[in-house]
């Protein structure tokens, strides 16, 4: 547990430019005080101890706002940014390098038994205020944009955002989330159908000056018939 730990620290300074000193992120980073209490209740919870492993996740949720379920399985090198509001199920599964910003869950999406949360690749990176929920996989190197809520399993190397989520194809180069470069679907689709109304306005306007010219020539051409009489 003590190698977890400390991979946990180093991942604090790799992946938050903020992170001064080792001290500081002791002391200041209630990220990672959640997850050193985490490693502490679930080496409990393995061990079939009653009470004190949920003991011990209320008081990190007391502390920092972060609700981690003592039988959450959480792999190497995790790293919660900020983390007011972040919640992980009892069933669910992390693998390593994976980064959650604020107001992240991973959650289930009712009152079903068994394995009812997510299972979570490496090298993922989960956007603030996105909600992954229910029994699925997310892959590897997968990034999820932020307030996205994710329904369904996404492939390894794919970008997921919107409501209900989108995945779109497209790799994961860094292993960061920059969110204003992050596509947008419903924008993109919405920008699309502007720019087809706006042309189909272009030619019906050339119709009507046409129509309008040829009504013109018409009316030149020919007299009224009570002229004719």
């Amino acid at each position: 547990m003590i190698k977890l730990i400390m991979e946990d620290l180093r991942a604090c300074f790799e992946r938050d430019p903020a992170a001064r000193s080792m001290l500081e992120v002791v002391l200041t980073y209630s990220g990672f005080h959640a997850t050193l209490l985490h490693r502490l209740a679930h080496c409990l919870w393995k061990w079939n101890l009653p009470f004190i492993p949920r003991l011990i996740s209320q008081i990190a949720r007391f502390l920092t706002g972060i609700e981690i379920h003592p039988g959450a399985t959480i792999g190497r090198s995790f790293f919660i940014d900020h983390g007011m509001g972040v919640v992980i199920g009892e069933t669910a599964q992390v693998g390593n390098h994976v980064t959650l910003y604020q107001g992240v869950t991973l959650g289930g999406t009712g009152k079903e038994v068994g394995k009812r949360h997510p299972t979570v690749g490496n090298h993922v990176v989960i956007g603030t205020g996105a909600k992954v929920l229910g029994n699925l996989q997310i892959g590897n190197y997968v990034r999820i944009g932020a307030n996205s809520v994710v329904l369904r399993s996404v492939p390894d190397h794919a970008t997921v955002v919107g409501v209900p989520g989108k995945i779109l194809s497209r790799p994961l180069e860094e292993e960061e989330l920059d969110h204003t470069r992050l596509p947008d679907p419903v924008t993109e689709r919405l920008e699309r159908l502007e720019k087809e109304v706006l042309r189909y306005k272009e030619e019906l306007e050339k119709i009507r000056e046409y129509t309008h010219q040829e009504s013109g020539l018409v009316g030149d051409s020919e007299e009224p018939l009570e002229h004719k009489k």
